[in-house]
């Protein structure tokens, strides 16, 4: 008895993480195998039968096609915006000193912390009290707004752990502070910025609350399938669905994989990246 509470003691650890990895993965493995099933009705609720046929024709439905496009479109866009602004905003919270440093350092995580909804309404009331027509600008508007605090934590703590000393060789080696900038401080900081822009864009794909207040007659993705839950969700939206997982999964290796070389790259001594100065730091 007691080698086998010693044996489980040992692995507790590890089978709580399995258990939590179990807790997080099992909604989408059952999307992913109900992505195969032959419903007899509209509902695609219970197992009835094994079939290939919805992945031949995924985008088989116009309207779920359309909704779709708007998603994508809509979070490249938010992306780029957030990624860029939170990115610059990492930067001047981490690098400069100005007054409202730390009110600021305070103010960026109160959109993290507010609830969807009362975002949603208030952006709501500022677009009809300027007179703005809702639509895909008013969407992007919002989509850019609740993910920059994401993009600027995300990015500031890569900051956090640069090693200002490589940007120092870079300077000593007479390169100005932009290029300094863009073959030093940039490739070492990219899989945070990298990672900050995929969160936007998975934040703003997924969003269903704010995009309800402020879509206008605009269709998302959530919004059509929350629509379709209605009358039935059919079978495609599982294989969209799993499709952008998979696309999620393959776009986070690589950026772990790009992460590894930064990091290869950030142990390298200033006294080495001195002894390289044609290769690394060309002005």
């Amino acid at each position: 008895m007691s080698k086998a509470w010693t044996w489980i003691k040992e692995h507790l650890v590890l089978f709580i993480g399995i258990l939590a990895l179990a807790y997080m993965l099992l909604p989408i493995l059952v999307i992913a195998i109900f992505s195969f099933n032959d419903p007899s009705g509209r509902y695609n609720f219970e197992w009835v039968g094994f079939t290939t046929e919805y992945w031949g024709k995924p985008f088989a439905i116009q309207e779920l096609t359309d909704s779709l496009l708007v998603s994508i479109r809509l979070a490249f866009f938010t992306s780029i915006g957030a990624t860029i602004l939170g990115t610059l905003i990492a930067i001047a919270l981490v690098r400069y000193k100005f007054f409202g440093r730390r009110a600021a350092n305070l103010l960026i995580v109160i959109p993290m912390a507010t609830p969807e909804v009362v975002i949603g309404a208030s952006l709501l009331s500022m677009f009809l009290i300027y007179g703005a027509k809702l639509g895909f600008g008013t969407l992007l508007i919002a989509h850019i707004m609740f993910s920059i605090s994401f993009v600027v934590i995300v990015v500031r703590s890569r900051l956090i752990g640069f090693d200002r000393r490589l940007e120092e060789a870079a300077q000593d080696l007479g390169a100005n502070a932009f290029t300094t900038f863009r073959k030093v401080t940039l490739p070492l900081i990219a899989p945070g910025v990298i990672s900050a822009g995929l969160l936007s864009f998975a934040l703003s794909i997924d969003d269903f609350v704010i995009s309800n207040f402020n879509s206008g007659s605009e269709v998302t993705f959530p919004l059509y399938i929350f629509g379709a839950n209605q009358r039935g969700i059919p079978v495609q939206v599982n294989v969209i669905a799993t499709m952008l997982f998979a696309v999620t999964v393959i776009a986070m290796l690589a950026v772990i994989i790009q992460q590894k070389r930064a990091e290869k790259a950030a142990a390298m001594r200033p006294e080495e990246a001195a002894n390289k100065p044609a290769i690394s730091i060309p002005v």
